[in-house]
Protein backbone atom coordinates (compact mmCIF):
# COMPACT_ATOMS: atom_id res chain seq x y z
CA UNK A 1 0.00 0.00 0.00
CA UNK A 2 2.92 2.23 0.69
CA UNK A 3 4.06 1.56 -2.55
CA UNK A 4 1.30 2.78 -4.14
CA UNK A 5 0.64 5.60 -2.13
CA UNK A 6 4.59 6.76 -3.08
CA UNK A 7 4.07 5.72 -6.91
CA UNK A 8 1.07 8.10 -6.50
CA UNK A 9 2.50 11.21 -4.99
CA UNK A 10 5.18 11.03 -7.06
CA UNK A 11 3.36 11.01 -10.60
CA UNK A 12 1.87 13.77 -8.58
CA UNK A 13 4.50 15.93 -7.92
CA UNK A 14 5.53 15.21 -12.08
CA UNK A 15 1.83 16.73 -12.96
CA UNK A 16 2.08 19.67 -10.77
CA UNK A 17 6.21 20.56 -11.66
CA UNK A 18 4.62 20.57 -15.63
CA UNK A 19 1.94 23.07 -14.96
CA UNK A 20 1.81 26.49 -14.19
CA UNK A 21 4.33 29.65 -14.90
CA UNK A 22 7.76 29.44 -16.19
CA UNK A 23 8.39 26.68 -18.60
CA UNK A 24 7.92 27.87 -21.91
CA UNK A 25 6.50 30.64 -23.72
CA UNK A 26 3.35 29.88 -26.31
CA UNK A 27 4.34 30.51 -29.91
CA UNK A 28 1.94 32.06 -32.37
CA UNK A 29 0.24 29.73 -35.07
CA UNK A 30 2.28 29.60 -37.88
CA UNK A 31 1.53 30.15 -41.64
CA UNK A 32 -0.17 27.63 -43.18
CA UNK A 33 0.55 28.92 -46.31
CA UNK A 34 4.55 29.22 -45.72
CA UNK A 35 6.60 30.47 -48.37
CA UNK A 36 3.20 29.50 -50.75
CA UNK A 37 1.87 32.09 -53.16
CA UNK A 38 -1.02 32.41 -51.61
CA UNK A 39 -4.16 33.21 -54.87
CA UNK A 40 -7.16 35.48 -53.32
CA UNK A 41 -10.72 34.18 -54.40
CA UNK A 42 -12.12 37.18 -54.60
CA UNK A 43 -16.00 36.92 -55.57
CA UNK A 44 -17.66 34.99 -58.83
CA UNK A 45 -16.33 37.30 -61.48
CA UNK A 46 -15.04 35.18 -64.26
CA UNK A 47 -11.54 35.86 -65.24
CA UNK A 48 -11.11 38.49 -62.28
CA UNK A 49 -12.48 35.96 -60.05
CA UNK A 50 -8.96 35.32 -58.67
CA UNK A 51 -6.35 37.43 -57.58
CA UNK A 52 -3.52 37.60 -58.86
CA UNK A 53 -4.47 36.33 -62.10
CA UNK A 54 -3.08 34.66 -64.01
CA UNK A 55 -0.06 34.13 -61.24
CA UNK A 56 3.49 33.11 -62.13
CA UNK A 57 3.67 30.35 -59.71
CA UNK A 58 4.58 27.56 -62.68
CA UNK A 59 6.39 24.25 -60.54
CA UNK A 60 5.58 26.27 -57.02
CA UNK A 61 3.42 26.19 -54.23
CA UNK A 62 0.25 28.26 -53.80
CA UNK A 63 -2.69 28.02 -51.85
CA UNK A 64 -6.08 29.62 -52.41
CA UNK A 65 -7.51 32.02 -50.00
CA UNK A 66 -11.69 32.52 -49.96
CA UNK A 67 -12.11 36.09 -49.39
CA UNK A 68 -15.82 35.52 -50.51
CA UNK A 69 -18.86 34.63 -48.46
CA UNK A 70 -19.78 31.46 -50.32
CA UNK A 71 -18.03 28.31 -51.03
CA UNK A 72 -15.29 27.58 -53.63
CA UNK A 73 -13.72 24.52 -54.90
CA UNK A 74 -10.99 25.06 -57.04
CA UNK A 75 -9.91 22.03 -60.01
CA UNK A 76 -7.23 22.17 -62.44
CA UNK A 77 -9.08 21.71 -65.97
CA UNK A 78 -7.31 18.94 -66.81
CA UNK A 79 -9.07 17.17 -63.49
CA UNK A 80 -5.27 16.62 -62.04
CA UNK A 81 -6.02 18.37 -59.09
CA UNK A 82 -9.06 19.37 -56.74
CA UNK A 83 -8.61 21.48 -53.55
CA UNK A 84 -12.39 20.24 -51.98
CA UNK A 85 -14.39 22.99 -50.58
CA UNK A 86 -12.94 25.87 -49.23
CA UNK A 87 -14.81 27.45 -47.21
CA UNK A 88 -15.39 31.24 -46.39
CA UNK A 89 -12.38 32.61 -44.43
CA UNK A 90 -10.38 29.47 -45.22
CA UNK A 91 -7.39 28.46 -46.95
CA UNK A 92 -6.54 25.05 -49.12
CA UNK A 93 -4.01 22.96 -48.33
CA UNK A 94 -0.56 23.88 -49.91
CA UNK A 95 -0.51 22.47 -53.72
CA UNK A 96 2.31 22.22 -56.19
CA UNK A 97 1.43 23.69 -59.85
CA UNK A 98 2.51 21.89 -63.05
CA UNK A 99 6.16 23.41 -64.12
CA UNK A 100 4.93 24.19 -67.43
CA UNK A 101 1.51 26.40 -65.88
CA UNK A 102 -1.71 25.45 -65.82
CA UNK A 103 -5.51 27.11 -65.97
CA UNK A 104 -7.37 26.21 -63.35
CA UNK A 105 -11.53 26.94 -62.00
CA UNK A 106 -14.24 27.05 -59.54
CA UNK A 107 -16.32 23.86 -60.01
CA UNK A 108 -18.88 25.04 -58.04
CA UNK A 109 -18.94 28.44 -60.30
CA UNK A 110 -17.42 27.23 -63.93
CA UNK A 111 -16.93 30.95 -65.03
CA UNK A 112 -14.30 31.49 -62.84
CA UNK A 113 -11.38 30.95 -63.90
CA UNK A 114 -7.73 31.37 -63.51
CA UNK A 115 -4.47 30.61 -65.46
CA UNK A 116 -0.60 29.89 -63.57
CA UNK A 117 2.25 31.26 -66.27
CA UNK A 118 4.55 28.66 -66.65
CA UNK A 119 8.70 29.05 -66.84
CA UNK A 120 8.19 30.49 -70.26
CA UNK A 121 6.67 33.50 -68.03
CA UNK A 122 3.20 33.12 -70.32
CA UNK A 123 -0.04 31.02 -69.45
CA UNK A 124 -0.75 28.10 -71.77
CA UNK A 125 -3.78 28.60 -73.74
CA UNK A 126 -6.98 28.30 -72.16
CA UNK A 127 -9.18 25.50 -74.14
CA UNK A 128 -12.51 23.86 -73.38
CA UNK A 129 -15.81 24.78 -72.12
CA UNK A 130 -14.19 26.72 -68.64
CA UNK A 131 -12.53 28.98 -71.59
CA UNK A 132 -15.53 30.18 -72.67
CA UNK A 133 -16.19 33.57 -70.74
CA UNK A 134 -12.39 34.39 -70.29
CA UNK A 135 -13.08 37.91 -71.07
Amino acid sequence: MSRVLAAAAVAAGCVLSSCGGGGSTPTSPSNPAGNATVITITRQNGAQSFSPNPVSAGGKTVVFRNADTIVHRVQLNDGSLDTGNIAPGATSSVVTMPMEGTNYHCSLHPDMIGAVSGASGEPPACTGVYCQNAD
